[in-house]
């Protein structure tokens, strides 16, 4: 009896371990935490993005833990320092957003090559942005009536933004640049407060993400002039794109990518590129992601790298014409 209990137990082992080989290699957990760098503040878009998924990531790693860092300040590069300064062993990743390509237009010096310094793994998705107003302050329904209102005032009227250089200030430059109008610009430290200040009516617009925006919406304190990307937003389905009342020069929108240092190896870039892919693929993330209106679509580390080029050259070009330029 004993000798029969010993061979079952010998056999359930066995099982368990030609099952655990049959798992894929890039799938393989290991003990060592990865390391996931958001160079951005606790709370915002990104931060949400990627705990919404941090638990599924560690399962489609095969139970490795995911350990996220913020690590904010200077538009995203103290953060991304860090990475670029970090071991190419698959251990620790980032996840950049648009202020990555941005930087090295805005700042006259960056401690590091955004391009050359970096692996891509995967532009992950993006975030829509939404033009708002205060319909207190501005009568403006469309794109063309607020055009008609900011030419008949040149320079009356102004635009807040979450700081100076940032992605948001951008997309409002790039309104603003489209319908030929000259205004004033307010930064602000972050989303937050420029939001505060429309609904209280020091600001008359600017640019915001759309779950910032949606609660001021339903309750009338702001409106929502268009959407700044190519599609409309599943949650607000009445209002048009930009690019749809006659401005097809404005497109853009909030997107985040994987990153790793450079030289990391093709085997490590295959493993996190399937894993990454695969927790955006996980329902309860799939269903956080469509709450917050993000739009997911992972790249490939091809594309990824070809896309974070041509972003750094069209930003380029927009800060080249705003004349916007930080030490």
């Amino acid at each position: 009896m004993q000798h029969h209990s010993l061979n079952r137990r010998t056999l359930l082992a066995l099982s368990a371990v030609l099952v655990a080989g049959a798992a894929p290699a890039w799938a393989q957990g290991t003990s060592t935490p990865l390391r996931v760098i958001l160079p951005v503040g606790a709370g915002s878009g990104v931060d949400t993005i990627v705990r919404s998924a941090q638990n599924a990531l560690s399962r489609a790693l095969g139970g490795q833990p995911v350990v996220v860092e913020n690590l904010p300040g200077a538009g995203g590069i103290t953060g991304t320092s860090a990475l670029v300064k970090a071991a190419p062993d698959g251990h620790t990743v980032a996840f950049i957003s648009n202020n990555h390509s941005v930087n090295p237009s805005v700042y006259k010096s960056v401690p590091y090559d955004g391009l050359t310094d970096i692996t891509p793994i995967s532009v992950v998705g993006g975030s829509p942005f939404l033009l708002v107003v205060n319909p207190a302050k501005m009568p403006a329904k469309d794109a063309k009536e607020l055009q008609a209102l900011l030419l008949s005032k040149p320079g009356h009227f102004n635009m807040g933004s979450s700081g100076n250089g940032t992605i948001i200030h951008l997309a409002g430059e790039m309104f603003v640049e489209a319908v030929g109008a000259k205004v004033q610009h307010i930064p602000y430290k972050g989303m937050g407060p420029m939001m505060a200040d429309i609904i209280a009516g020091q600001v008359d617009f600017g640019v915001a993400a759309v779950p910032a925006a949606q609660g001021h919406l339903a309750s009338g304190r702001m409106r929502a002039i268009g959407v700044m990307g190519k599609s409309r937003v599943a949650s607000l389905p009445d209002v048009p794109t930009i690019a749809e009342q006659g401005f097809p020069t404005v497109d853009v929108a909030g997107w985040f990518a994987m990153v790793a240092p450079k030289g990391l190896p093709a085997a490590q870039v295959d493993r996190l590129h399937k894993a990454v892919v695969a927790a955006f693929e996980d329902p309860e993330v799939k269903a956080a992601m469509a709450r917050q209106d993000n739009l997911i679509n992972p790249s490939t580390p091809d594309a990824a790298g070809r896309f974070l080029k041509s972003e750094q050259e069209r930003y380029g070009r927009l800060v080249s014409k705003a004349g916007i330029k930080l030490d």
